[in-house]
């Protein structure tokens, strides 16, 4: 698994690639929390290019929204089967907001 963050338009984007499992969910978590620390008005944690997202990854997508502070907005970007799918059947979506796009993130985040 890789992780970047970079920040646009006065957000932090942590993107992902590989697989988010036992083996990397630690790794995962840490970059996470590491861009809440900076208190971003709003973090986008891009799934786009993730192929397996096990239920630990699940986990860490409502803590962050849960330990965020009010004023930080935590979204998702995910579009695909091993992304979209488990967010949407598990109802993290209900508690952490999911785009399909990057741009549509920041895009909803502005209006």
């Amino acid at each position: 698994m890789d992780v970047s963050t970079t920040h646009r338009d006065g957000a932090v984007i942590v993107a992902v690639r590989g697989d988010i499992d036992l083996v990397t969910a630690s790794t995962f978590s840490r970059e996470v929390f590491a861009a809440l620390d900076g208190d971003p008005a709003l973090l986008v944690i891009d799934l786009t290019a993730v192929d397996f997202l096990a239920s630990i990854g699940l986990g860490t997508l409502v803590d962050a929204r849960t330990t965020a502070p009010p004023e930080v907005r935590v979204v998702v970007v995910a579009d695909g089967p091993a992304t979209s799918r488990p967010i949407r059947i598990t109802g993290v979506d209900d508690a952490v907001p999911l785009y399909a796009t990057v741009a549509d993130a920041l895009r909803a985040a502005q209006g």
